[in-house]
């Protein structure tokens, strides 16, 4: 199977229970390449414990969670431990809480983000302490990376604001360009539009598609905005109580009888329509 037809993530039969409660149970889910996904579902459905299973904070109970990684072949997710997901793996994740330093500036935070190559080039803090030329390089390199994506994501004026000072938007994607400059191959994000208006919505879009369309990133984003959902995904995955009640296109999702009574809703369901008329397709 050619590169290009791959699943970037598969998830196999997974499970997650605490006690008697069972969070996720027997997910399957292709997660295709170079597409937006999302999972969508009511409150407590299982979406963030499958992002924690995927991404090393949870040991799942049951299943597999499998990296089709460009360069270094498949890796096991379900066996890493959080910080090699992020590094090894490249699979990088934003969180429902914004978890900035609001005391660093904006720019700080995303030169903080890549401590690793950072920490390394250092040899962990002598060649660092003596200025040495690796360290030097990397230094320079971070410092790149990070004007990059600020001036790519429009925040490039607000370099040397401190992160907290700023608008709840405007840290959202600061979060966003953050998580970018640890070159992911799948970006994560766990309700991405929560809190934004309108316009800072539909700037999202935009921000989300280019990433797939210009960077070749793969997304798999967690959001209670249909607005959103329906605008930007190629797919999605619907869960409920940790099971899977259905998947498919967003057309497929929308006229889901399924979906309709266990998320949507009748009267959410035509809300959703209405916020999609005139979209572009």
């Amino acid at each position: 199977m050619s590169d290009l037809l791959q699943p970037i993530l598969t998830v196999d039969r997974l499970t997650m229970r605490f006690g008697g409660l069972t969070a996720i149970d027997d997910l399957s889910l292709a997660v295709p390449a170079r597409k937006i996904t999302a999972v969508i579902g009511p409150n407590g459905a299982g979406k963030t414990t499958l992002f924690n299973c995927m991404t090393g904070f949870y040991k799942p109970t049951l299943g597999s969670v499998r990296l089709n990684h460009p360069q270094r072949g498949v890796l096991a997710l379900e066996g890493l431990p959080s910080h090699a997901v992020a590094h090894r793996a490249q699979v990088v994740r934003t969180f429902q809480n914004i978890r900035l330093f609001p005391r660093m500036t904006v720019l700080e935070n995303l030169i903080v983000a890549q401590h690793n190559p950072l920490q390394a080039a250092s040899g962990f803090s002598l060649a660092g302490l003596l200025g040495l030329p690796a360290y030097r390089r990397a230094e320079a390199k971070a410092l790149e990376t990070a004007v990059g994506w600020l001036t790519r994501l429009k925040l490039i004026d607000k370099a040397d604001v401190a992160a907290g000072d700023l608008p709840y938007g405007t840290q959202r994607r600061i979060e966003i360009a953050r998580a970018l400059c640890v070159d992911p191959v799948l970006l994560c994000l766990d309700e991405p539009a929560a809190g934004l208006n309108p316009r800072e919505s539909a700037e999202l879009n935009e921000l989300l598609q280019s990433l797939v369309a210009d960077d070749d990133l793969s997304i798999l984003l967690i959001e209670h905005d249909m607005s959103v959902v329906m605008n930007v995904s190629d797919h999605i995955c619907v869960l409920n109580y940790g099971r899977k009640i259905a998947e498919g296109t967003p057309e497929e999702i929308r006229n889901n009888p399924s979906v309709i009574q266990a998320y949507l809703g009748e009267e959410e369901d035509e809300n959703m329509d209405a916020s999609t008329e005139g979209a572009a397709p």
